[in-house]
């Protein structure tokens, strides 16, 4: 997809923020510093709509991102940051489990996991969470420029046993750097919109 125009609509922190126009919304999920901004922002050709920072934890509401005013991304806070006060990561899960289990204009969440590690009991508990409420999944294994080439296979095959995904799932591995994937995360997404 051609992306002419993107912008942050609203940082939300409860349902009566959300945008009201019906739009398609792809929500964007995974830990802290895995690549969530870099992913959204190479998906759009912009060098920093989404903000990153070498700090984790930098997102703490629901970013909306309007796409060629056809579809919202959703930027939610990323998981698994322990400076945060456990006080902070109940309100964040109470917001992000709002927008999860209400949110009717949700076709997709897009999971976030770093292909050079195995994903953590918390990218499982998300999958999970998304399995629970019926919502479609999309898992990008983000860094793949930081793994031999001859290790690809193996990598994706523990992200796939770990996270234990349904056969109807799908894993793209995504490259912020070289923009290997992003073509396939379009195709994919476009089914969505």
């Amino acid at each position: 997809m051609k992306v002419s125009k993107a912008e942050i609509v609203i940082s939300a922190v409860s349902e009566k923020q959300y945008p009201s126009d019906r739009r398609p919304e792809i929500a964007l999920a995974g830990r802290s510093n895995v690549g969530k901004s870099s992913f959204i922002n190479k998906l759009i050709n912009r060098k920093n709509l989404a903000r990153t920072s070498s700090k984790p934890g930098k997102t703490q509401t629901l970013n909306f991102y309007n796409i060629n005013d056809i579809l919202y991304f959703v930027d939610v806070p990323g998981y698994g940051y322990a400076k945060v006060s456990k006080k902070e990561r109940e309100k964040w899960g109470i917001m992000m489990e709002e927008y999860f289990s209400l949110r009717d204009t949700l076709k997709l969440t897009v999971l976030i996991v770093d292909i050079r590690h195995k994903p953590t009991e918390d990218d499982r508990m998300m999958y999970d969470f998304l399995k629970h409420y019926e919502i479609p999944v999309l898992v990008i294994a983000t860094k793949l420029d930081k793994i031999p080439k001859n290790k690809k296979s193996a990598h994706l095959k523990q992200v796939i046993d770990t996270l234990d995904l349904d056969p109807e799932d799908t894993v793209i591995p995504f490259s912020a750097e070289t923009s290997e994937g992003k073509e396939d995360a379009w195709s994919y997404l476009s089914k969505y919109i």
